[in-house]
């Protein structure tokens, strides 16, 4: 059984089940199942989202400042920064976004000293990987996930040999079947980009986001195109829903 005719066979006998459950008890169970650690948010931290488009979503990049809407973009990171400054006022916390859209690992790692290490984050959050392998698919890059693995590994030395303090949160890179963009040619290929995702968390002692297995059980209450415009960049519903999924790692 291939792996689109799996989801569909799993989606058929598990959607009666899932259809009963809330939001927020899908995403706690995609935690659970995922045995995802978590950080402490403590008083006066510097908090800073890197990644990709996703990430990035439209954020002004010549503001420079902290807790600041146009600064953090449209996305997840904007939403998930502002519950985290609802919830701890009295921590006087410092959100920032440094997302570039398109960006692969190695990408970080060139602006890396700017755009992280100079920041002195307290919590680190990365979401990378999608456009190792997206970019690849479609012929515009050379790279293979054993690329991927090496310069993420490489990346997280490098921060925290500069940074030993530095609270990490890897998320993982993923993809919405079905959906425009992403199709059964992607498999099985993709899910070992997020394996390696996986093997840096542990690797590195970070706190993981399942963020495939929160689509993947998301996708069970409403369509994918209601998450997603094109299998990879989130709605406002996505992006919500992954907010919701990064406050699940962060405790006071």
């Amino acid at each position: 059984m291939n792996y689109f005719s799996r989801r569909k066979f799993i989606k058929a006998g598990s959607v009666a089940g899932v259809s009963a459950l809330t939001l927020t008890e899908i995403v706690t169970a995609a935690f659970t199942e995922a045995k995802a650690g978590k950080i402490t948010i403590g008083q006066n931290n510097t908090v800073l989202f890197q990644g990709d488009s996703i990430t990035d979503a439209g954020r002004k990049k010549d503001d420079l400042n902290a807790n600041n809407t146009s600064a953090l973009g449209s996305g997840y990171a904007m939403i998930a920064g502002s519950e985290l400054l609802f919830k701890y006022p009295e921590k006087s916390l410092k959100v920032y976004n440094k997302g570039i859209s398109g960006n692969k690992v190695y990408q970080l790692a060139e602006r890396w000293d700017a755009d992280c290490l100079n920041q002195k984050p307290d919590v680190l959050s990365i979401l990378i990987g999608v456009n190792d392998y997206w970019h690849k698919h479609d012929g515009h890059y050379n790279g293979t996930v054993e690329i991927y693995r090496n310069d993420f590994k490489a990346l997280l030395e490098r921060t925290k040999k500069a940074l030993p303090t530095v609270k990490l949160i890897i998320c993982e890179p993923f993809a919405v079947p079905d959906v425009k963009s992403v199709d059964k040619t992607w498999y099985p290929e993709f899910p070992e980009y997020q394996q390696a995702a996986r093997e840096m968390a542990d690797t590195f002692d970070a706190a993981f986001i399942p963020f495939q297995s929160v689509f993947d059980k998301a996708v069970k209450l409403a369509p994918g195109v209601y998450w997603t415009g094109d299998g990879v960049h989130p709605s406002l519903a996505g992006a919500q829903l992954m907010a919701h999924a990064w406050g699940e790692v962060v405790k006071g």
